[in-house]
């Protein structure tokens, strides 16, 4: 019955081990376990809702905390059903009961977390344009030639950069007052100070703000839709940019290296990034009236979400590190950079 595996799962959310294994067995033993699973999980994503939580984060703890049939299980939650997820991953019924409740009961544990303001669906590029990004994007990290990355890296800088552009031109126009949204964005093991640090100075840099949830992993960008694109696409490249010069051929490096090379890597990205910012806002007069406008919204917005908040500060402990940190990013390819195009 529902309301004996319901009883069963408050249990083990509560409890240790052996509680999930009786929770486990209570649903394995179900005739039609897929109706009672698909009921608990209905319950629980539910309240998690209630809690902040978005679909989108609930697949990305689940990636974070469990292993990854657990993540698969999660992203298919709660179709097609647990009988199915137990013969793709070829397990018996209780394993797979297991890993359901295993899921269902980190859910169920995570903290109440604040709801996002809605993102302002008339100011996000359309769908065409990002796509066409993410292509140029895709190509220039591809591509074995400078000279062909640089050129599809500024095309697709021109695209973001116009559309940002353009929005908050609209608006001032209409006297529309600057809303803020905001996106959550996973900071991933290991180093999630650094990389937190790095997609900071990409959020300042382009108008947003962001907060670091260290023990759930990740940072909510607080920022007006264009803007919260170009975050995620530039942050996204500029990490794959970084594991590679960091790796470079060597997999011996040290941990305080690695660490001491992410940290000094973002401190530089974040100098280029706002030199070009300076300079493109000092030639958009007409355009800073705007962008003052919302910068409040942003701020109003984070402070709105996050009335509290900590600094941490990194130190690097690798003076080789850093030195190799500083030279990559003076060669990273600022993809997605504000410019006057």
């Amino acid at each position: 019955m529902e309301d004996t595996f319901a009883a069963a799962l408050a249990r083990a959310t509560r409890g240790g081990t052996d509680d999930v294994d009786a929770a486990a067995s209570v649903l394995a033993a179900e005739a039609d376990w897929d109706a009672v699973a698909r009921s608990a999980a209905d319950d629980v994503v539910r309240d998690c809702a209630r809690r902040g939580w978005q679909p989108q984060d609930l697949l990305r703890m689940a990636g974070r905390e469990l292993e990854p049939p657990h993540q698969r299980l999660a992203a298919a939650l709660p179709e097609p059903g647990l009988g199915a997820f137990a013969r793709t991953e070829r397990l018996d019924r209780f394993s797979a009961a297991t890993a359901y409740v295993e899921l269902l009961r980190l859910y169920a544990r995570l903290p109440a977390i604040p709801a996002l303001a809605v993102e302002a669906g008339e100011e996000a590029a359309p769908p065409k344009m990002l796509a066409r990004i993410r292509a140029l994007l895709a190509k220039a990290e591809s591509t074995g030639y400078p000279e062909e990355a640089e050129a599809l890296s500024a095309k697709a800088q021109h695209l973001m950069a116009r559309h940002s552009i353009d929005a908050a031109l609209l608006a001032a126009s209409h006297d529309t007052r600057a809303t803020a949204g905001a996106r959550r964005i996973g900071v991933d093991r290991p180093y999630e100070g650094a990389k937190a640090l790095l997609l900071d100075a990409v959020a300042a840099a382009n108008r947003c703000q962001s907060v670091w949830s260290s023990e759930l992993g990740f940072s909510t960008v607080v920022g007006h839709a264009p803007d919260l694109d170009a975050v995620e696409l530039l942050y996204t490249s500029l990490l794959v940019q970084a594991d590679r010069a960091l790796h470079g051929g060597r997999t011996s490096r040290s941990r305080d290296f690695r660490e001491s090379f992410l940290i000094a890597y973002a401190s530089r990205i974040r100098a280029r990034l706002l030199t070009a910012t300076a300079e493109e806002e000092s030639e958009t007069p007409d355009l800073l009236p705007a962008l003052t406008s919302r910068a409040l919204a942003v701020e109003d917005t984070t402070r709105r979400l996050f009335p509290t908040t900590t600094t941490s500060r990194l130190r690097a402990r690798d003076a080789d590190g850093w030195h190799h940190g500083e030279s990559a990013a003076d060669t990273a390819h600022l993809r997605g950079a504000r410019h006057r195009p």
